[in-house]
């Protein structure tokens, strides 16, 4: 559907940010991106052609001026803190971040009627899968505050459209991977915890080695077993999203993933062949909550937005991370 108006997306300069404000804006999409920039880079934005606002979505007064003087019809929301093991460590950084500061955000559009919402959330709300492939209908029960904090904004947007009228997406992703196969944008996190950069940091000498955490899972190899699911295909789904909500769409939760899962040992493996590199590997013991299975089920998301991951073998996740990570700006962005 056409472009009805302007787009505001929080944290539009981080990963999967980054990624979905390029293709919004090959759809002629009007954007402004508010970025804090703790974990977003400048350089992942085309600067020309989006409108940049560096500061924080939890500041009143910055917000009250972003919706005044670009009245936004929709905003789409990825700020936010995805350290499992640091929200364990400092719940209330998770719970201010992720929970408390979007309310300003919820505030503000309540006060300029803007009632379209888009929220970048997780299959870590489900927690400890009791059924796999996990579809929307599983309980959701976090095991962790990270999981908790993106489970219990679903619960503040779900009363605001029962309050007044706010429809929302929550799409849920399962493992993000991948980067643009250009290689001009791609996964720069600081310190970097994501499993597919980090075998290619080991690919390519940047770290000593690749820890697999857990050898004996009940699994076919023993290890941890997850749906990867490409940034471009997450990139479509928001658009989808949006497109859904433009069109009357009602209040819903959407699972993000291919349905199929890998190993930790077959990534280990995929990534070899694709690099043409020996990848050292360490093993250690299990991590605390690493549940030994997690596949999305992502037969509404085709249904509710005729959305269908196109990129479902890990050799194209894989190969396109490789082209960021060596390419000229060797997987990293400007300091």
């Amino acid at each position: 559907m056409a472009s009805t108006g302007t787009l505001l997306i929080t944290g539009g300069a981080g990963y999967i940010g980054s990624h979905t404000v390029r293709h919004l804006l090959t759809l002629g999409e009007k954007i402004v991106v508010l970025d804090n920039l703790v974990f977003g880079h400048r350089e992942a934005l085309p600067l020309d052609r989006v409108t940049f606002v560096h500061g924080d979505m939890g500041d009143t007064a910055l917000i009250e001026e972003l919706f005044s003087d670009h009245q936004p019809e929709a905003v789409l929301h990825f700020a936010a803190f995805a350290q499992v093991g640091e929200s364990v460590a400092d719940p209330l950084k998770y719970y201010r971040n992720n929970l408390a500061a979007p309310l300003v955000l919820l505030e503000a559009m309540q006060r300029h009627g803007c009632r379209r919402f888009i929220f970048s959330s997780t299959c870590a709300t489900y927690g400890n899968p009791v059924r796999v492939p996990m579809d929307e209908n599983h309980p959701q029960d976090p095991v962790n505050p990270y999981g908790a904090s993106k489970w219990m904004l679903e619960r503040v947007l779900r009363d605001c459209d029962h309050a007044w009228g706010l429809k929302s997406v929550f799409l849920r992703y399962f493992n993000a991977s991948g980067c643009d196969p250009a290689g001009e944008i791609g996964e720069d996190h600081d310190p970097e915890t994501h499993l597919i950069p980090r075998i290619l940091m080991a690919a390519t000498g940047e770290i000593e080695n690749i820890t697999v955490f857990g050898t004996d899972y009940p699994t076919p190899d023993g290890t941890c077993i997850r749906d990867y699911i490409h940034v471009n295909d997450l990139a479509t789904a928001h658009a989808l999203a949006l497109d859904y909500l433009r069109q009357g769409g009602n209040t819903e939760a959407v699972n993000l993933g291919t349905g199929r899962g890998f190993s930790v040992n077959e990534i280990i493996q995929t990534a070899q062949a694709v690099t043409g590199k020996t990848i050292p590997v360490s093993y250690g013991p299990r991590r605390p909550g690493d549940p030994p299975e997690l596949i999305c089920q992502p037969t509404k998301a085709k249904t509710l937005l005729g959305w269908e991951a196109t990129h479902k073998d890990p050799r194209e996740h894989i190969q396109s991370a490789w082209n960021w990570m060596t390419g000229p700006k060797k997987g990293r962005y400007a300091d």
